[in-house]
């Protein structure tokens, strides 16, 4: 994934404000919302690959224009 290979570089950005995100001795400090979607057919982007990170901010602003809210859940623990 682009993230991963970013996050080994110790540099990653938000693709929505271009904000770069905090990295402390090679560790993410800040979550981002990772998405990749894989084009299939009856596109207009047949076989394409497209992949994003959106900074927690930016999340926030484009979820709360959805019609539809966001189905929300929580874990018990992380692994």
């Amino acid at each position: 994934m682009k993230w991963l290979k970013e996050a080994k570089h110790k540099e990653m950005n938000c693709n929505v404000c271009g904000k770069k995100l905090k990295f402390d001795h090679g560790i993410l400090k800040e979550d981002v919302f990772t998405a990749k979607k894989e084009w299939g057919y009856f596109s207009d982007m047949d076989l394409q690959v497209h992949s994003f990170n959106v900074c927690e901010d930016c999340y926030n602003k484009m979820v709360s224009t959805f019609v539809i809210p966001v189905d929300i859940s929580v874990k018990g623990e992380v692994i």
